[in-house]
């Protein structure tokens, strides 16, 4: 079905709503509230204009909207039917919930406007088919097939997900939650944590939005998941192409800027020319010099010049020369015999 189709049955829907309601003023309140028309507004400013208390406009949406549910309910509004199909069915592709912003944008073939996201919370909020699901600080707005549960259960389940997660320590794929969790499918799974805006996710990794790993909000943190994910030492060159080349929400970031925090982070180490490493991969900070006074100071005993170049090779992308020149230093490194050293 084209987005053009999707438009005009989810018109017909809201204008059959609105048809059925008997009063302008009733309408009126109906269609500011939720936005259909223009801006959402608030109980005061409605109140305010149309010289009404703002409880007295809370007791006039409620009434209205258990008459438009009632009526949906009965097959009385037109084009409801046809509007409840065409979300179920795109709810059924993406795990039964979602959230407003991302089915509209399924239904619509594009990014929605504020009203297009609108009609569909209204449509949600009057179909006995839906569940609605309001937005607060720790929940986004949503909607989802009735028959898999009401908003209480919803949250159940959200408030389920985050607290494996926060047991866990660390961000979860999809699959290591659904071992957790006793859901119908994993893409259940990711519906449901995506209502919750505890939760980021990035890479197929599921994570606390506080978390980097999952929601990096300044170059360090982006710097970090690029070599995370990478599984091995970069140039900070291609950082810079691999940040440009994510999904990150601001990627725009010079090759300066990255090399100036690859500096500045503790977690970041040289081990070459321009190369980096992850701190936690074992790599330690140092000239090549202190990394050949740490490998012989580990040793104890004395070690063949080839096993010295073995060790620091390990640690550090420099040339095999680069350690023997290091390693003629007669302040550090005393030679014990034609082809064994040891610290001075």
């Amino acid at each position: 079905m084209t987005a053009s189709k999707n438009e005009e049955i989810i018109k017909q829907a809201i204008d059959g709503s609105l048809g059925i309601i008997e009063q302008e003023r009733e309408r009126e309140i109906i269609s500011r509230r939720f936005g259909l028309f223009g801006p959402k507004e608030t109980l005061e400013q409605i109140g305010e204009s149309l010289m009404i208390t703002r409880e007295r406009v809370r007791q006039l949406e409620k009434a209205i909207l258990i008459h438009l549910r009632i009526a949906a309910e009965d097959g009385n509004i037109p084009g409801i039917a046809a509007v409840e199909k065409l979300i179920i069915r795109n709810l059924t592709e993406t795990g039964r919930v979602a959230r407003i912003t991302d089915l509209s944008d399924k239904i619509y073939g594009r990014p929605a406007t504020a009203i297009e996201k609108a009609n569909i919370t209204f449509i949600s909020n009057i179909s006995a088919a839906l569940t609605p699901f309001n937005e607060n600080d720790s929940y986004h707005l949503a909607t989802g097939i009735a028959e898999y549960g009401d908003e209480r259960v919803l949250r159940s389940k959200v408030d389920e997900i985050v607290k494996v997660i926060k047991e866990n320590k660390t961000s979860m794929t999809l699959d290591e939650l659904d071992e957790k969790l006793d859901y119908a499918h994993p893409s259940y799974i990711a519906a449901i944590a995506s209502l919750s805006k505890k939760l980021a996710t990035l890479n197929g990794l599921w994570g606390l939005a506080k978390w980097p790993e999952v929601n990096p909000r300044n170059i360090r943190d982006k710097i970090y998941v690029i070599l995370e994910s990478n599984k091995e030492p970069m140039h900070f060159n291609d950082i810079a192409k691999a940040i440009a080349a994510s999904d990150f929400k601001r990627k725009n970031v010079t090759t300066q800027a990255i090399h100036n925090e690859l500096i500045k982070d503790k977690r970041f180490i040289l081990i070459g020319r321009g190369i980096y490493a992850l701190d936690s991969w074992g790599y330690k900070k140092g000239t090549v010099a202190e990394i050949i006074s740490s490998v012989l100071g580990e040793a104890k005993d004395p070690l063949t010049r080839e096993e010295i170049v073995k060790r620091v090779l390990k640690t550090r992308k420099v040339k095999e020369s680069t350690v023997l020149l290091n390693l003629q230093d007669k302040k550090l490194f005393k030679k014990v015999d034609k082809n064994s050293y040891t610290l001075a």
